[in-house]
């Protein structure tokens, strides 16, 4: 069995237009293609890549509830801590401003010996997204 990548994410937000727009606002993701699903949701793309998938009430695993028995609630990071994305390092002030703008509070701090700066930020559901831009 040979793993070859990480294809996306799938977050099933409370507010899908809420949450469509910080990622392609704040982000900087882009929506694309997605098959006619006969539920709603968006892929929204990194480059060609569609990175994190939205998806909608009424998709067909809604009711699965996996090893536990039980339902699992929709909210937060759960037991994944956050999503991180890479960017150029002459993006930072021009994130930094749209995040800002659109309201929403972030953390920031630099890795020590590396220099790469990284920007913590909630989505509307509380899922932690980890922006990372290279020493200047």
């Amino acid at each position: 069995m040979a793993l070859l990548s990480l294809n996306h994410v799938t977050i099933r937000p409370h507010d899908i237009e809420a949450t469509r727009d910080f990622y392609v606002n704040v982000v900087g993701l882009h929506e694309g293609a997605r098959p006619p699903f006969r539920f709603p949701g968006y892929w929204l793309y990194a480059g060609d890549m569609a990175v994190i998938h939205l998806v909608g009430k009424g998709n067909p695993t809604d009711d699965f509830v996996g090893n536990s028995g039980a339902a699992q609630p929709n909210t937060g990071s759960g037991a994944v801590d956050h999503l991180a994305f890479a960017y150029d390092a002459e993006d930072y002030d021009k994130t930094c401003a749209a995040i800002e703008a659109h309201g929403f509070a972030f953390k920031s701090q630099t890795v020590p010996d590396l220099g790469l700066r990284q920007l913590f930020i909630k989505d509307p559901d509380a899922v932690v997204v980890e922006l990372n831009f290279p020493a200047a």
